[in-house]
């Protein structure tokens, strides 16, 4: 009786299964080609110019070698070294960040007034929220114009109300807080916080009609009055929008140009850091200077941004955790 012996057989190797790798990689590349259009118009007009700007910074760039500055020109730091050591510089700076601050605190407040008095119901009230935005919505270039003629001290409705005419618009200095500032400072701040107001409205507003009504409702039934409902119920709901609102209308008020320019032109102690930009490029054809003056007013609000992350979107993160 003769016995075969069976051959072993090699043990069979399972190839991987292709189907979800590919649709893995489809997926990938759906995703890629979605945001593609984003990346490259982002990359064209924010990265490319940043790049841009940050080279002429430091090279001695002017309007008559523009053609010859290149990536392989000569970088120095006499660009900053100039800028910061020429007169005005330090006050502009100082200017912008009272500017900044006071803007975007008065504009945050007036919108928290104005949705907490919107808030309930009555007739109209559409209509009403309606009209607030407009100083948001019209053109600047009008609403600029309309404020210079108002103000002046000839012919403004402003000035027929006083006892005194006042020039808002020029050299005249006036007392803030124990403090002598020109007054055409304290006017370019009104327009600030008057004109972008209604931004901080929106945002307050949304959370307002988001709040829990039963929370306002207890708060009634304890015998809370209005002031201790705002305290302890309408404030801890709201301050993360505040302090959303507060770093966004800081970096827009830090890099303002249009408000201030269109109203004095940088004159009668207006003159804030992106309006010294401008003058540098304008009147003296110097872009390296220029763009060296842009860069410190990016490291600021780098700065700032760093800040508010560390202490409040860090924050954010613990709690959740």
């Amino acid at each position: 009786m003769t016995t075969t012996a069976s051959k072993p057989q090699a043990p069979q190797h399972r190839r991987p299964a292709r189907r979800g790798r590919t649709l893995r990689q489809q997926e990938e590349r759906a995703g890629l080609t979605l945001i593609s259009p984003t990346l490259i118009i982002t990359l064209v007009v924010v990265v490319l110019p940043l790049l841009w700007a940050i080279m002429l910074a430091f090279q001695d760039a002017r309007l008559i070698n523009i053609r010859r500055v290149g990536v392989f020109g000569h970088y120095t730091l006499e660009n900053f070294s100039y800028v910061m050591s020429e007169p005005g510089f330090w006050s502009s700076l100082v200017n912008t960040l009272v500017y900044t601050v006071a803007g975007t605190a008065l504009s945050i407040a007036l919108g928290l007034v104005t949705a907490l008095a919107l808030r309930d119901r009555f007739k109209g009230r559409t209509l009403v929220r309606a009209s607030i935005l407009i100083p948001y919505v019209a053109p600047v270039v009008a609403v600029a114009f309309l404020w210079e003629t108002m103000l002046n001290p000839q012919y403004g409705i402003v000035n027929t109300w006083l006892s005194e005419p006042i020039a808002f618009l020029t050299q005249a200095k006036g007392e803030f807080l124990g403090v002598q500032v020109p007054v055409a400072l304290l006017t370019v701040i009104a327009f600030e916080a008057w004109r972008y107001f209604p931004f901080a409205f929106l945002f307050i507003l949304a959370r307002l009609q988001a709040l829990p009504a039963e929370l306002d409702e207890a708060a009634v039934v304890d015998g809370a009055t209005p002031t201790q409902r705002f305290r302890y119920v309408i404030m801890p709901q709201l301050w993360r929008i505040i302090a959303l609102l507060s770093v966004l209308r800081f970096v827009f008020t830090f890099t303002k140009f249009d408000d201030v320019y269109l109203l004095t032109g940088g004159g009668a102690g207006t003159e804030v850091v992106s309006v010294r930009v401008y003058n540098f490029l304008t009147s003296r054809d110097d872009i390296g200077a220029s763009a060296a003056q842009a860069i410190v007013l990016a490291v600021f609000l780098v700065v700032f941004l760093a800040v508010y992350l560390r202490f409040f979107a860090g924050g954010e993160r613990s709690d959740q955790g």
